[in-house]
């Protein structure tokens, strides 16, 4: 009947072990050399949390991983993500800018998002607020991408709103 917190600390190194011990048994390599059951088997580990219908408390998790070469297609996040639902993407450019929390916001994501906002859960218009923060965000982005290239004197005045200090 309790409420459970579990943070599972570092699913790459898990993921890791289970390619070298499927190299050691000398099983057949997926993607990247990593075992073409990794889905399975942290979808078996991630699927234990939540809750049990009729029954008090729940099992929360928060997986955390590293990233190689800070790849987000790399087979244990991207598994991770798909099963999960979504992810939080810690990055390591924002935190040596001392920015805190350091989250990027365009690849982090919840996939469940849409089921839980809105009228009776959250504002009417937050669908619509969080879409333009994104859109907004990734302008801003690209507009950071642009004046690398060409100059902030180079921008116009309407770019000139989407660049961060």
């Amino acid at each position: 009947g309790k409420h459970v917190l579990v943070i599972l600390t570092d699913m790459s190194s898990y993921a890791d072990a289970l390619r070298e011990v499927s190299a050691a048994r000398e099983e057949v390599p997926g993607r990247r050399g990593y075992p073409g059951y990794m889905y399975t088997d942290l979808a078996t580990i991630y699927e234990r949390a939540g809750r049990i219908e009729g029954r008090k408390g729940s099992i929360t998790q928060i997986p955390i991983l590293t990233m190689p070469n800070d790849d987000i297609t790399h087979p244990t996040p991207d598994l991770t993500g798909y099963i999960t639902e979504g992810q939080i993407y810690i990055d390591r450019q924002l935190h040596n800018r001392q920015i805190y929390p350091p989250i990027n916001v365009l690849p982090s994501l919840s996939r469940l998002m849409k089921s839980a906002i809105g009228e009776g859960m959250t504002r009417r218009d937050h669908s619509d607020v969080s879409n333009q923060l994104y859109a907004n965000y990734a302008i801003g982005k690209d507009v950071q991408a642009m004046k690398a290239v060409v100059g902030e004197e180079a921008l116009s005045s309407e770019d000139l709103v989407f660049v961060f200090v």
